[in-house]
């Protein structure tokens, strides 16, 4: 398909996760008007690069997520009003994969403890039996996306076997097993990290409840990468207060911020991130080369990348 864009506007709702201008500035090559806009100014675009979303969105011919989740687009909406929605899928391998190597690597060294322990000045080494290493264990990623993908390039580097689930058992690369979805429970019975990176859609809504986390050992992290609501947190929570779990990474939650009484903050054996596993000085880079694809797309006539809508 082609539009005809006159001016693309890089909401400041971005400012979340980089500086709107680091992108515009990016973008300031492209033959048209490149700016950054606030709510007032979206009806003097064509299309917008964006974090959240807003009704007058529904006006515009394109809009760009600068997540791969897109949960928060009215896609039957979008699609009425004739509005293509593309999203940055592809781009958060490395950075998750990363983070959730930094997660694992935390709680094998004990490298929470020692933080807290620094902020108390409190000289106190791990019990005997406490630290451990990776290789010879096991992280169930559940997922086999591009975020799963990433996670299983980052910790099958670091000798931990991966295995995965996604809808179909056919192999994927870089998964020494794959699990069909209706066999979860088995997948995650014998790991010693569980992994979630799945979208958010009707299927995994809270995807993980109470029946999970008593499937899971009772040595194993959980960790999740993904969206808030793919897991019940009640569940969790209470899974992690009768120890029927390790311990937790979250990143991801129910209700952003996560609350300041929100009992996830005071326990020792969870690490609590602001939904920012993916957060690189490089993002704005890598959502400029996407847009900046699919500007030549248009003009082309060709496929859009990560189109949705």
């Amino acid at each position: 398909m082609q539009i005809d864009l006159d001016r693309l506007g890089i909401h400041d709702s971005v400012d979340a996760v980089f500086p709107p201008a680091e992108l515009a500035d990016f973008l300031a090559d492209l033959p048209f008007d490149v700016g950054v806009v606030g709510d007032d100014d979206i009806e003097s675009c064509d299309a917008i690069v964006t974090l959240e979303h807003r009704d007058a969105f529904l006006d515009l011919d394109w809009v760009h997520s600068i997540q791969a989740g897109v949960d928060r687009f009215p896609f039957d909406e979008f699609d009425e009003r004739g509005v293509v929605l593309t999203n940055s899928t592809g781009i958060h391998d490395r950075t998750i994969g990363e983070t959730v190597a930094g997660y694992l690597l935390a709680f094998a060294r004990r490298l929470h403890d020692h933080v807290a322990d620094q902020g108390d000045r409190r000289w106190e080494r791990p019990a005997w039996n406490e630290a451990f290493t990776l290789p010879g264990t096991t992280a169930c990623v559940v997922g086999t996306g591009t975020l799963g993908g990433g996670v299983a390039d980052v910790l099958g580097a670091l000798g931990v076997r991966i295995t995965g689930v996604r809808r179909s058992a056919e192999p994927v690369p870089g998964f020494e097993e794959i699990y069909a979805t209706d066999d979860l429970h088995e997948a995650i019975a014998d790991a010693d990290f569980v992994i979630v990176t799945v979208p958010l859609t009707e299927d995994t809504y809270h995807l993980f409840g109470a029946e999970e986390f008593a499937t899971m050992r009772e040595d194993a992290y959980f960790v999740n990468v993904a969206r808030g609501s793919v897991v019940d947190e009640p569940a969790l929570i209470d899974a992690l207060e009768d120890d029927a779990l390790a311990g937790a990474a979250l990143d991801v939650f129910e209700t952003e911020p996560l609350p300041e009484d929100s009992p996830l903050w005071g326990m020792d054996e969870v690490i609590v991130t602001p939904h920012c596993a993916a957060y690189t000085r490089d993002y704005f880079r890598d959502v400029g080369d996407i847009v900046r694809e699919n500007v030549d797309r248009f003009d082309s006539g060709d496929e859009l990348r990560n189109r949705v809508v």
